[in-house]
């Protein structure tokens, strides 16, 4: 799918580069000596944890030392690693710089780390995935947790994506159902996508839109297979998250692959960080994300967009008193995001008046998107159910009482038109309902 708009002129405008060789089959991990020689590498750097080395990274390292290649090796000495400069840092201070080409052997936090080092270093880099758990391995940028904030620091996109099916069919089935969550975003973010580009006249492919889709399409349709740890169920959900990182790439912004679903999870991350409270895997936060922004639209659908009322309602609205609440929800990584909002201007009154305008002139349009890209709430529910998945934030842990404030906080991460940023638009924001 990838190729059908790689190195081409798209009708969008834009001319799309995907640089990624993706290699995805039973026993492609033996190829990796080949590879490492095609880039003249005669020493390598890997990385890993406890995990995935025994997923995978014994086996990387037997087959790459078999053939003379010379290693470094880091293995994280943590059951959990967490993306953030602590854990960049350990990367990087062992990292040898006769080292000519990275490989990482793992998925979401492995690989998130990886790409900085190489990166930093100008290296090759190539990721052997352990798991299908979410969409990064093919992005050229890494989710970090810095100063406390949640953020999407510019990296290196791999040079190489193995995926070896008879690796990542042994995955904790855990981590491929938050794989399968991850892609569930897709739905949300391909609507959000489309009204970004209608309220704000936001850059639209609707060629990668339709790559994203049919993806997503497959996904579902193996999703059964999934628990049985079918092959291709694996492969499907695997293929589609590198196709969503190519996506973003292709696009040259997240708007592909991400949305308010996955700002519910930074911001439950973000508040693991500084409180300590629950957090799952991203994957499994983004599919709950994914089933409560499906929700809020639904109620959507049962409003009618009033000029008046969202004229009155962001005039009272004192951005002072929302910082203050910020700080109290999530701590210092409110300060990032209070900061953000010089930069934004999402709050500015005259801008706002725009907006507003545009949205009233379309709302029927904005509805009809939302309705066209998104299934039920009950289809969601049904899908997760079986697939034994949590379904609302009380099955990882966490209170539904954090709920609004965590929607109301979702619009402050990044500078993305999302759900939240629209309802706040109208007007509506506290009258949404978890």
């Amino acid at each position: 799918m990838i190729e059908k708009i790689n190195n081409s002129k798209c009708s969008c405008g834009k001319e799309h580069s995907f640089c990624s060789k993706v290699i995805v089959g039973e026993g492609v991990i033996n190829k990796l000596p080949e590879l490492i020689e095609s880039y003249n590498a005669k020493k390598v750097f890997v990385l890993f944890d406890k995990n995935t080395y025994n997923a995978a990274g014994k086996k990387v390292c037997e087959i790459i030392t078999n053939k003379g290649v010379d290693i470094v090796s880091y293995c994280y000495d943590k059951e959990t690693v967490e993306p953030d400069e602590a854990n960049v840092g350990l990367a990087i201070m062992h990292f040898n710089n006769k080292c000519d080409a990275i490989i990482a052997v793992g998925s979401g936090v492995i690989n998130d780390i990886a790409k900085i080092v190489a990166n930093v270093s100008n290296r090759p880099y190539f990721i052997v995935a352990t798991a299908p758990s979410m969409d990064g391995y093919a992005s050229d940028s890494s989710s970090m947790t810095r100063a406390g904030l949640k953020i999407s620091l510019a990296s290196k996109a791999a040079d190489v994506i193995i995926g070896d099916i008879d690796i990542l069919s042994q995955a904790p089935m855990k981590m491929m159902v938050s794989g399968l969550g991850d892609m569930l975003a897709k739905y949300v973010s391909i609507c959000e996508w489309r009204i970004a580009n209608l309220v704000l006249e936001e850059y639209y492919c609707p060629e990668i839109a339709e790559l994203v889709r049919t993806a997503l399409k497959r996904c579902i349709d193996n999703a059964d297979g999934l628990l049985k740890r079918d092959k291709e169920a694996v492969a499907a959900v695997f293929e589609g998250l590198v196709l969503c990182g190519a996506a973003m790439k292709f696009a040259g912004v997240s708007r592909p692959a991400s949305g308010i679903e996955h700002y519910f999870s930074h911001i439950w991350d973000m508040r693991s960080v500084e409180f300590g409270t629950p957090a799952d895997f991203h994957g499994i936060q983004c599919a709950i994300g994914t089933l409560l922004a499906i929700k809020v639209y639904e109620q959507l659908y049962t409003f009618t967009s009033d000029k008046n009322k969202a004229l009155a309602y962001v005039d009272s609205f004192s951005f002072e008193a929302w910082s203050e609440k910020l700080y109290d929800f999530l701590g210092k990584g409110a300060k990032s995001m209070v900061e953000l909002e010089a930069k934004e201007q999402k709050y500015n009154k005259d801008l706002h008046k725009a907006r507003i305008e545009k949205i009233i002139q379309n709302w029927d349009e904005i509805l009809n998107i939302a309705k066209a890209e998104l299934p039920s709430s009950v289809e969601i529910e049904r899908l997760l159910t079986n697939l034994g998945a949590p379904k609302a934030v009380e099955d990882i842990g966490l209170s539904s009482d954090i709920l609004p404030m965590s929607f109301k906080a979702a619009k402050d991460i990044r500078d993305k038109y999302v759900l939240p940023r629209l309802c706040w638009d109208l007007g509506v924001i506290d009258e949404i309902e978890f």
